[in-house]
């Protein structure tokens, strides 16, 4: 059975918005036995990895580095929830693996559901200074806990697609070791991982599967510990058209997540089939949520442009789940962009208290 087929979605966890709170109580109810706490966050919330298989192949991976990114967690929930209902899907894969995953890296920004820690510090721009502190427990374990592979993962921006027009669901990256962005043999291993969950989704996911820019970030975690040696492969998981709360892109993530750890147990090291990882389209950043087109200002002089808006993900406190906030991403000639919606104004009204809508604000003007 294909584990697309089979995928079970974790019950206790049905919205976008995971609690802290409700993560750990869910992890020692259930995984208490394969759980143990490595460390507190800035604000003493607890940092949890939990160990599946016996595997001779050993993987380390981490979810919610970014608070705001909460389908690295779902996957691995999810995942879990499809394997007690198909327990085949499991049985020989954690003999082959041995599989550390940190759950909420980032608990305090995930509660607030912010990009940042409670320090206001980017963890994933930390590997050198070591300043927040979260980051200096994943450093430590991925070091010197002796592992094949490593899984960082994240989401992206409805900014993104492959080739102008279809969403980027998901995107992978082998991360630079220098500058140079060479191929080395580090690079080739999670190269070809990624080769090997992108020939198994594309059929699923035709033409919404993008590759990641390889820029090297020299503070960067991915791109740290693939320089020390560590093959690791970014996920990244995006927009999926009319899906804003990310449930079917979560569906795709836990997927691609199964998918990686089958083909690390395959490859073993090996680097067969890597150079289909360059067939894969770059991410291209072509997209705002919605566009207005050929809106008409209340000004004494004709003017007639583009307004761009973004939707800005918020957290209230006490609400389940995560709200949208429309903000003026750009306003003028927007012709070079597309979007996800678009409302052509033309021989429509321009109701603003403003004469002329601002950037970076949340939009105050209506069309009618």
């Amino acid at each position: 059975m294909k584990f697309l087929d089979a995928y079970r979605r974790n019950p206790n966890f049905p919205n976008r918005y995971i609690p802290p709170a409700g993560l750990a109580e869910f992890l020692q109810d259930n995984l208490s036995d394969y759980s143990r706490i490595i460390g507190k966050s800035v604000r003493g919330r607890p940092i949890y990895l939990t160990s599946f298989g016996k595997g001779p192949i050993r993987i380390l991976a981490w979810s919610q580095m970014h608070g705001n990114e909460s389908n690295s967690t779902h996957a691995m929930l999810d995942m879990l929830e499809t394997f007690k209902h198909h327990p085949l899907l499991h049985s020989k894969l954690y003999s082959q693996i041995s599989l550390d995953f940190i759950f909420m890296l980032n608990p305090d920004g995930s509660e607030t559901w912010e990009r940042r820690n409670a320090q206001d510090l980017d963890m994933n721009r930390d590997f050198l200074k070591l300043e927040t502190a979260e980051l200096p427990l994943l450093k430590d374990i991925a070091l010197t806990g002796n592992y094949d592979y490593a899984l960082n993962l994240h989401e992206q921006r409805t900014i993104f697609t492959t080739d102008g027009t279809n969403p980027a669901t998901l995107s992978f990256l082998s991360p630079s070791v220098s500058t140079n962005r060479e191929i080395t043999d580090v690079r080739r291993k999670s190269m070809a991982v990624i080769a090997a969950v992108y020939s198994q989704l594309n059929i699923d996911l035709p033409n919404q599967i993008g590759r990641y820019t390889d820029e090297f970030y020299p503070s960067s975690v991915g791109d740290n510990l693939s320089k020390a040696g560590l093959p690791t492969i970014l996920f990244e998981g995006g927009y999926y058209p009319d899906d804003p709360l990310r449930q079917l892109s979560r569906k795709y993530y836990t997927v691609a997540l199964y998918e990686a750890l089958s083909a690390i147990a395959r490859l073993n090291g090996a680097v067969d089939g890597f150079e289909k990882y360059f067939e894969i389209p770059e991410n291209r950043e072509t997209h705002y949520d919605h566009i207005y087109r050929n809106v008409r200002l209340n000004t004494p002089f004709e003017c007639i442009l583009d307004i761009a808006v973004q939707n800005r993900e918020i957290y209230r406190a006490g609400d389940d789940e995560i709200s949208f906030v429309p903000i003026v991403a750009a306003v003028g000639d927007c012709k070079g962009k597309k979007g996800w919606k678009e409302t052509d104004c033309s021989g429509r009204e321009f109701r603003s208290a403003s004469v002329y809508p601002k950037v970076d604000e949340e939009v105050q003007f209506e069309i009618v």
